[in-house]
């Protein structure tokens, strides 16, 4: 195979808005979020779909003017292209699976 297939946590990098990136494949890829709570985030359109999680915490988001309050065990949909923002209400932690990959070939740069 071209691409690990176990991402073991010794080789877990941390991107530069403070994602974890965990195992990643050809078409989709995995990150964990830790933040803290905070005023909302810039609003961002990626070139990526995104789909998350919520482990624990409670946040809101803002997706394309539309809000809604996340609580733990809740998910989303962020569509390809989307303005979309945070706001972290209650220390998360959340899971998000990327398509494509946001990692590679600087999808993912803060913005």
């Amino acid at each position: 195979m071209d691409i690990p297939q176990v991402t073991p946590q010794c080789d877990i990098k941390t991107g530069g808005m403070g994602q974890v990136y965990l195992a990643s494949g050809k078409h989709v890829a995995l990150r964990r979020w830790s933040e803290n709570p905070g005023g909302f985030s810039e609003v961002r359109s990626r070139n990526y779909e995104i789909v998350g999680y919520l482990v624990e915490g409670m946040l809101e988001i803002d997706l394309d003017g539309e809000m809604a309050k996340l609580g733990s065990g809740d998910s989303w949909l962020v569509p390809e292209g989307a303005p979309h923002r945070y706001r972290v209400i209650d220390p998360v932690v959340a899971i998000e699976a990327t398509s494509p990959p946001a990692r590679f070939n600087d999808r993912d740069q803060p913005t």
